[in-house]
């Protein structure tokens, strides 16, 4: 499925919860990782606020696209935004949702 960029260069940007490894499968314990590079993805969420208006998203970022000490309420740019639709089915249950994916995230401050 396609991606598409997603224009911030407007917005304000805050960690809203620090990264957290994203896994692949919970039960094994087994991490996600970028199929390209090998470099094992961690989810971060963001509150972005443009426009008057304020958004909570999630978003996978490779472990190596982030500082260390990456906290809530710190001032933060995102480089690469993507979102991507996606569609699954679960046990006889169809799904769908966007995802985000980034770069790198670096200090705003």
């Amino acid at each position: 499925m396609p991606s598409f960029k997603i224009d911030l260069s407007t917005a304000v940007v805050f960690v809203a919860t620090a990264p957290e490894p994203k896994m692949a499968n919970k039960k094994t314990g087994e991490r996600a990782v970028d199929r390209e590079t090998g470099a094992s993805l961690s989810t971060v969420g963001l509150l972005v606020s443009d426009e008057g208006e304020g958004n909570l998203y999630q978003v996978t970022i490779p472990e190596t696209g982030y500082p260390e000490g990456l906290a809530p309420g710190m001032p933060v740019r995102v480089v690469g935004l993507k979102a991507r639709d996606w569609e699954n089915e679960f046990n006889g249950q169809k799904r769908h949702g966007i995802s985000f994916r980034a770069v790198a995230i670096t200090s705003a401050a």
